[in-house]
């Protein structure tokens, strides 16, 4: 715990002006964000007595190590720079809120030459048209099932799509009606597109306009007595009017407005959405934030206002936004909001009539959302703190591991051997912080060392880190273990590029969530004491005393502690029990998964792969004219000519390299352990074509063979 006068600015030093501020702890992670009018005066509030804070803020500045800002002209930058840092960072302490659920949308892709109607989650498309939420995806199927009738919009994926134009016949729904089926030609490109803006423009809430062209047309046919025409348009109007029937009417015709609405105590806080178009509720949602800092009302809602409409622009902004506290100052928030419409906005708090009527409604949601968000939360949060606790009592830790990272060795008879580590935060799964190794110190089966290389290696890192940080004193170093490699990323032999490595992956000066320099307060291990003595002597050899480790053996379920002779066996309906297994298995996953990826990679090669100036579809090429590598190694150089797009130049070049090539072993059928052969008899070879189901080796195993 850190002293705030330890790391408080002197007075003078912070400028009158508004800016943003970001606190650090003592690992450069930033854990704080905030905005202000006056620095000066609001980072004041941060260094007095700390029995007159908040709990929750006395909380963030003694985890803080330091506190810096920036500059700027106007408060709506700083509420723009505020929006965009706790977006990169994260930080702990800042109010976060979580979707409960991912909510669909009804898009319209208008960014393809063929506009298709389908659902969609997750981050919006540039040129994608959205409409919603929807609380579920069935709802909006129903909607566009029945506006499919007067709006035969593509509907189909891509695949089908380029099918059905390759054998000339539509799908079900072009044969049907409920398709302009454009994939077979029967409308042009902007004859769909203009179906597609006409289905946009209904969707937004233009429904009485196209209604009532229905109405005339139909009647114009009726008079002209072509009644099939006009029973057409009038079913037509009664499917566009059912699919309208499905959101009620709330507020007054062409009214476009979001409510939002607060449920709070003093720990949580849930918000629920309405979506108003056209005076219809098109769209509903909600969150749910624990209050890590002290905040009203109004800045719980700047904070929505932000995590809505950070990332929108244009219409996707409505014109009115209904709340039920206004963010003081209001103005800068008003003119950020205008500036991402393109156009004013109004954010008021409704005060009678409907509008009042239907913001109560959104309120009791949010209270409805809120209590059933604590009924789910109480038994997990008290189930996942008895884990902790648990394993703190049966490891004789100080306090509870709140940060848990696994390790696994995974490999097949030797070959392919790779690590896994897995870090849990809280007892939940942190997936973003996974990291993968292949084991390049040594070539052979041997957990025990592969186990000392990894630890090493990550705890290297983590030192050197430290040090380039400057968070080592002038005598401390790094251990008595070697200190060569310490720069040299790639030498570590880290998998799947920058953001799956150690190295490459840091962010050191920016301080982002993703920084692997956080150290555990948990070693686990998938083994039992042998792998529990590498792991430990790997942290000595580095002078690392204040981690602790540990090894849970697969066949008792026992947990195996450095030094000790005997096992810590935990009662079988231990929580801590069952939380180190999940933390185990995870990193048996993610170390299989990984280890297969490499070992099918690794039995897709082939010679060709080397050849210089070889690609894929050249590659392809010979394989189809030989039939097999054995048989293009036989080939002579104008045999190889041969083949199309494969000039002297390039035959002299394959010919050399598949003779410098050894051949490969015999591709081997796992199910029946026979020899595979070519057509002419001879044993096939598991370097066949890029991309061929070829198998070489033993099958799998889970544990022994394939670990």
């Amino acid at each position: 715990m850190a002293d705030p006068s330890s790391y408080r600015p002197r007075p003078g030093d912070i400028p009158d002006s508004p800016g943003v501020y970001r606190f650090r702890d003592e690992h450069r992670r930033v854990i704080y964000v905030g905005k202000a009018k006056s620095l000066r005066q609001r980072l004041a509030n941060y260094f007095q007595d700390l029995a007159g804070l908040h709990p929750r803020t006395r909380s963030m500045v003694t985890t803080a190590a330091s506190v810096e800002w920036t500059v700027v002209s106007t408060e709506v930058e700083a509420l723009q720079l505020e929006y965009s840092w706790i977006k990169e960072y994260d930080p702990r302490f800042n109010v976060k809120y979580r979707d409960d659920k991912s909510y669909p949308y009804l898009a319209v892709t208008m960014n393809e030459e063929f506009p298709r109607v389908q659902v969609m989650r997750g981050h919006k498309k540039k040129g994608v048209r959205y409409f919603g939420p929807y609380a579920h995806a069935w709802a909006i199927r129903d909607t566009v099932d029945l506006l499919l009738r007067v709006f035969p919009v593509r509907t189909c994926s891509a695949g089908v799509f380029k099918n059905a134009a390759r054998t000339g016949r539509p799908c079900l729904l072009g044969y049907i009606g409920k398709c302009s089926a454009p994939c077979v030609e029967r409308v042009s490109a902007e004859e769909h597109r203009e179906l597609a803006e006409e289905f946009c423009d209904f969707m937004t809430g233009r429904t009485a306009t196209y209604i009532r062209r229905l109405e005339k047309r139909m009647t114009e046919a009726a008079e002209e007595m072509e009644y099939e025409r006009a029973a057409r348009l009038r079913d037509d109007i009664g499917a566009l009017k059912k699919a309208m029937e499905k959101n009620a009417v709330v507020l007054a015709d062409a009214t476009d407005a979001d409510l939002i609405a607060v449920a709070e105590d003093e720990l949580e806080a849930a918000v629920q959405i309405f979506h108003v178009r056209g005076g219809r509720v098109r769209g509903q949602r909600g969150w749910v934030t624990d209050k890590v800092e002290e905040i009203t009302t109004g800045a719980l809602v700047e904070h929505a206002l932000q995590q809505l409409y950070g990332e929108e622009t244009g219409d996707a902004v409505p014109k009115e936004v209904l709340v039920p506290a206004l963010p003081d100052p209001v103005e800068p928030v008003q003119e950020w909001l205008a500036g991402r419409r393109g156009a004013q906005v109004s954010l008021r708090i409704p005060q009678r009539g409907d509008k009042k009527a239907l913001m109560e409604t959104v309120r009791r949601n949010a209270q409805q959302s809120l209590a059933l968000h604590k009924t789910r939360r109480a038994s997990d949060l008290t189930t996942r703190s008895r884990a902790l606790e648990e394993i703190a009592d049966a490891l004789c830790l100080d306090s509870a591991p709140l940060r848990i990272e696994c390790y696994d060795i995974s490999h097949l008879q030797g070959e392919d051997v790779v690590a896994s580590m897995v870090v849990f935060e809280d007892g939940l799964a942190r997936k973003s912080e996974y990291r993968r190794f292949q084991i390049k110190g040594f070539r052979g089966q041997d957990d025990v060392r592969s186990m000392h290389e990894v630890i090493t290696r990550r705890f290297r890192r983590y030192l050197a880190e430290k040090e380039k940080t400057g968070e080592w004193t002038d005598g401390e170093r790094l251990g008595d273990g070697p200190r060569e490699g310490l720069g040299d990323a790639p030498a570590d032999g880290l998998a799947g590029g920058p953001a799956d490595g150690i190295g490459n992956g840091l962010k050191d000066e920016e301080g982002r969530p993703k920084r692997f320099a956080y150290p555990p307060q948990l070693i686990v291990v998938d083994g039992g004491r042998p792998q529990v003595a590498a792991a430990r002597r790997a942290l000595d050899e580095l002078g690392i005393d204040d981690i602790a480790v540990c090894g849970l053996a697969k066949r008792l379920e026992e947990v195996w502690l450095p030094a000790e002779e005997d096992p810590v066996v935990l009662p079988r309906t231990s929580e801590g029990l069952y939380l180190l297994q999940r933390v185990r298995d995870e990193a048996h996953r993610f170390a299989i998964t990984y280890q297969r990826s490499k070992r099918a990679k690794r039995l897709r090669s082939s010679p060709l792969d080397d050849v210089p100036g070889l690609g894929e579809t050249r590659k392809q090429a010979l394989i189809k004219h030989f039939g097999s590598v054995k048989k293009l190694r036989a080939a002579t150089i104008d045999q190889i000519c041969e083949v199309p797009g494969i000039g002297r130049k390039t035959a002299e070049t394959v010919a050399a390299a598949l003779a410098q090539a050894a051949p490969a072993a015999p591709a081997v059928n796992t199910a029946t352990g026979e020899i595979m052969e070519d057509e002419d008899g001879a044993p096939g070879t598991a370097a066949g074509a890029p991309g061929e189901p070829v198998t070489a080796g033993a099958p799998d195993r889970r544990r022994g063979q394939d670990r």
